[in-house]
């Protein structure tokens, strides 16, 4: 879900710009860290940070936000 999630975030060059820079991340840290929980969970916590966001993340992927949030808290655990 996290990677369906960055690849969502990423496909509007503003919201990626956010993403990189509230995260902290970079894009070869993307690259290459994808798999790693830590990773997923910042994507996830991006979304969930920015209802606008999380909303339209959801609805692109064919779930409910509080999927997206849950699976953020998850992660984190």
């Amino acid at each position: 879900m996290a990677l369906e999630a960055l690849g969502w975030a990423l496909t509007e060059e503003r919201r990626a710009e956010r993403l990189l820079s509230l995260t902290g991340l970079t894009p070869e840290r993307l690259r290459h860290g994808i798999t790693e929980r830590a990773v997923q969970a910042a994507v996830l916590e991006f979304l969930a940070g920015h209802e606008p966001d999380l909303i339209a993340a959801a609805d692109a992927l064919n779930t409910r936000p509080e999927v997206l949030v849950a699976a953020a808290r998850e992660l984190n655990a």
